[in-house]
């Protein structure tokens, strides 16, 4: 099992602010899933990020968020 970490931007359809951040998980060595880590980032950090910074009544969906991979490698730490 490897440890990676990937930089990564999150914006929403509608709320005018980015998430830009980093994000670590662990899998088998391999081709990383571009797809599977963006639902990842999705479900484990940005939701929160967005929940966080909107207005308390504004609903957030995890379809309005869309993730972009900046780069990924080896995580070192």
């Amino acid at each position: 099992m490897n440890t990676y970490i990937a930089v990564y931007k999150a914006t929403h359809r509608v709320i005018q602010i980015e998430e830009y951040s980093c994000f670590t998980w662990q899998q088998e060595s391999g081709d990383i899933d571009l797809e599977m880590l963006s639902g990842k980032i999705k479900r484990e950090r940005s939701l929160h990020f967005f929940n966080l910074t909107s207005p308390k009544d504004y609903p957030i969906s995890i379809d309005d968020l869309s993730i972009t991979i900046e780069k990924t490698d080896v995580f070192r730490g």
